[in-house]
């Protein structure tokens, strides 16, 4: 085989091996670069508020659901193991159970059903864990609340986090701090009305 002939097949492999190596370089960036992503849309939400009530009374304050989410809720909201029912006209419906219930410190729902007339996916929340955890900071409460679940994946994931960002850090805020939340009234008016006419939920 004559020299040039070696040298160009040299050549043509070098190539092939650096095209290789660029190629796996740049398949590990993107698998680097997908795995991040997913890591932030895999991020469950989570919102929090600081007040200067006790424990307690913010525990309080979340067990009365109605005085702070909705007027419109069937069941006992601070009963160990029982379940309850929220509807907003038929645009979302579903059913909670409590499954944990730590005085001063902690309170769980679990999603058992669940309904949006807006997204495809009708099992969207559905298994979702409902968690509000409650810590002293200093002299003051801290509430932490976190829906296992809920995240970027979620076709509902932009009306839901603007929704529970309301309840939690206006509604559930003044219901603690002031004895009034503003939660949803039974004639179906109030946030609920004002974010499904935003989102065009009707």
């Amino acid at each position: 085989m004559k020299k040039s002939v070696v040298s160009a097949l040299s050549v043509l492999l070098l190539f092939s091996f650096a095209e290789a190596s660029l190629d796996k370089a740049q398949n590990e960036k993107w698998i680097v670069e997908s795995q991040k992503i997913r890591k932030m849309k895999d991020k469950n939400f989570t919102t929090s508020v600081v007040v200067s009530q006790s424990p307690e009374e913010v525990y309080n304050a979340i067990n009365s659901v109605r005085g702070w989410w909705s007027e419109e809720i069937e069941g006992p909201t601070d009963e160990l193991n029982k379940e309850w029912f929220y509807h907003y006209k038929d645009i979302h419906l579903c059913k909670m159970k409590v499954v944990e219930l730590e005085p001063g410190k902690k309170v769980v729902w679990t999603v058992m059903e669940n309904s949006f007339k807006f997204v495809k996916d009708k099992e969207e929340w559905v298994g979702n864990r409902l968690i509000f955890e409650i810590g002293k900071e200093g002299e003051k409460t801290r509430l932490t609340f976190t829906q296992e679940g809920l995240t970027e994946f979620y076709e509902c994931y932009d009306v839901c986090q603007e929704a529970w960002t309301n309840y939690i850090n206006n509604s559930l805020y003044k219901l603690i701090t002031t004895g009034k939340g503003e939660p949803n009234p039974s004639d179906g008016g109030g946030y609920n009305k004002e974010l499904a006419d935003k989102w065009k939920l009707n």
